[in-house]
């Protein structure tokens, strides 16, 4: 599956599991850190420069995700209780349609957003369940650069012939 960006509305991606290695570290004052991959960080510069919309969906009420957000420049919304509920809104608000979403998740609370939009994409060690219900799985596991994977070989984005 390769994807023609002008017929996508804006790419998705959960944050723990995707964009992190699915790990976190946890110190003696109760603060939580993630590992991140930075090859993601010069896609997200890409999907920028060309304009393309990209967002970040999470169920995570951790501020780590807001930070990582903050430096990629991408937009979060965090601490949802559905994905869905959330991409509908989205949708709503900025005028998309989820038959024209891209949405990369790795586990079951993904599974609601991924049953709606029209590209459902899953990183390499998803959930089975997860891997099951998708068009495309990545070469990637999560925090490997997954960010970079679709920028490089997923969505083409030159112009349509």
């Amino acid at each position: 599956m390769i994807v023609k960006s002008n017929d996508l509305d804006a790419l998705i991606f959960d944050f723990d599991g995707v964009l992190t290695d699915n790990r976190v570290l946890v110190f003696s004052d109760g603060a939580e850190a993630v590992i991140c991959n930075r090859a993601d960080g010069l896609a997200f510069d890409h999907f920028r420069a060309v304009g393309f919309p990209v967002y970040i969906v999470s169920t995570e009420t951790n501020p780590v995700v807001r930070a990582r957000g903050a430096k990629l420049q991408v937009p979060v919304i965090d601490s949802v209780s559905d994905k869905a509920v959330a991409i509908r809104e989205l949708c709503a608000d900025h005028g998309y349609t989820a038959e024209r979403l891209m949405f990369v998740g790795n586990d079951l609370n993904d599974l609601p957003a991924l049953n709606i939009v029209g590209y459902p994409v899953a990183v390499a060690d998803a959930h089975p369940k997860v891997l099951a219900s998708v068009e495309r799985v990545l070469t990637r596991k999560g925090g490997e650069g997954v960010a970079r994977e679709l920028m490089e070989s997923v969505i083409d984005f030159e112009p349509a012939d």
